[in-house]
């Protein structure tokens, strides 16, 4: 059984970095077409933040490009975001998912595996 875990959230202030990993049991990252890191805010949909496929190739949602970087450590079977400079509208529950698929990487609907989500909240 596959089971992602996220750890790593936290209360925060403005312009502060935060560092969110996500553990995964069951299987190894590196067997995913794609993994990535998604958030939800209060009353919002779902939005991918940051993906990285098997192949290495990253996506970033232009919101965060230059502030937060996705990797993942295959020796470690963890896969990580480094977010830096944050900021209040990115209080969020910050989600760590996975997929068989390569296709469709910034859509929730296209991932088969999610863990419970860690709370970010970033105070102004």
């Amino acid at each position: 059984q596959v089971q992602l875990v996220e750890s790593g959230g936290g209360l925060l202030q403005t312009g502060d970095s935060l560092r969110l990993s996500c553990a995964v049991s069951g299987r190894t990252f590196s067997t995913f077409a794609k993994t990535g890191w998604f958030r939800q805010a209060t009353g919002k949909e779902r939005e991918s933040v940051a993906v990285i496929l098997r192949s290495g190739t990253t996506y970033y949602t232009d919101s965060v490009k230059g502030r937060i970087t996705i990797s993942r450590v295959n020796a470690e079977n963890t896969m990580y975001l480094q977010m830096n400079s944050l900021k209040p509208e990115e209080t969020a529950v910050y989600y760590c998912e996975a997929g068989d698929n390569w296709w469709g990487y910034t859509d929730r609907l296209n991932y088969d595996y999610w863990g419970q989500g860690t709370q970010v909240t970033v105070s102004s």
